[in-house]
């Protein structure tokens, strides 16, 4: 062997490093040539060469799509949304006949959520209202409804307006998927 023993390694190692890195480029979108057995990747992942890697020219790089709003961390009122569209999707896809074990799912995910809700204020107000209006998940429509009223006791304590619990449905349908594959299938096992 000679000198360097890992060399063949790192030489293998860089170039699968330059292979990811041409996948990962085109999967984002930035234009990159093609690696032949002469190009190499001008900013490589990894690389034997210790120099300092080379500033990336930015006018050759396409922009990538950037979301309306500021890409900051996300907001109480982001999280919040994301959260309500959540449980009345899961709701509405929620069985009229749940087995024991999709009940007892219901009420853990609640308890779960009252606990571990990124906001920890509005993780204690869940809390409290959990105790004193436990979930109600003994079908679709009774798991809709309850989901909805205390939808609108988090709305009340915001001072926003309520949402009319007779029409949660024509809001928060079900999904619309092929061959029921959205419906939410329990285990015949009761535990």
């Amino acid at each position: 062997m000679g000198e360097k023993p890992w060399q063949p390694l790192l030489q293998s190692f860089e170039k699968l490093s330059n292979c990811v890195q041409t996948h990962l480029s085109n999967f984002i979108g930035i234009k990159n040539t093609p690696p032949s057995s002469q190009s190499t990747i001008q900013n490589p992942i990894i690389s034997l060469d210790s120099s300092p890697p080379i500033a990336t020219n930015s006018s050759s790089l396409q922009k990538l799509p950037l979301k309306d709003k500021s890409t900051g961390p996300v907001t109480k009122e982001d999280l919040g949304r994301a959260t309500w569209t959540f449980l009345h999707t899961l709701a509405a896809q929620y069985p009229e006949k749940p087995t024991r074990q999709q009940k007892k799912d219901v009420k853990e995910l609640m308890t779960i959520l009252s606990r571990m809700y990124p906001c920890r204020e509005c993780a204690d107000h869940f809390k409290e209202i959990l105790r004193s209006n436990p979930a109600q998940a003994g079908s679709q429509e009774e798991f809709s409804q309850w989901l909805c009223h205390v939808h609108n006791t988090v709305n009340r304590s915001l001072g926003k307006l309520v949402f009319p619990c007779e029409r949660v449905d024509a809001r928060w349908g079900k999904l619309e998927c092929e061959q029921k594959s959205c419906d939410l299938h329990g285990t015949s096992m009761d535990f």
